[in-house]
């Protein structure tokens, strides 16, 4: 879902941000994204988007400002990316310590020799 405001809709708008959300699919299922541009003449920078991607599990959230729209939604872009791969290494961290405790002393001893 694309909104906008302050700024005039145009057809390659909606197509540019489909395809940066695309490039996020192999990091993570994404059930829905929702996206807000806003274009305010008085401030500055003038440009903000803003990103809400629907996830099984958390939710991820950007919010980026850039004097020009490409700029800005780079900026969200990077930031959902950054959020994505956060939450990748914390599962395989949360995983490898799950494992550890079901080994015990005994099985942890036996893999540190294996990996030497």
């Amino acid at each position: 879902m694309l909104k906008h405001s302050g700024i005039h809709p145009a057809k390659g708008l909606r197509a540019i941000v489909q395809q940066k959300i695309l490039t996020l699919m192999p990091l993570r299922q994404i059930d829905l994204a929702m996206v807000r541009i806003t274009r305010e003449e008085e401030a500055s920078p003038a440009f903000c988007v803003r990103a809400h991607l629907v996830t099984p599990g958390p939710d991820l959230f950007a919010e980026a400002r850039d004097h020009t729209f490409a700029a800005a939604l780079g900026k969200a872009m990077k930031q959902l990316t950054a959020g994505i791969k956060v939450r990748a290494s914390k599962r395989l961290t949360r995983l490898k310590s799950n494992l550890a405790e079901r080994r015990g002393p005994v099985g942890r001893l036996m893999a540190s020799k294996a990996a030497r």
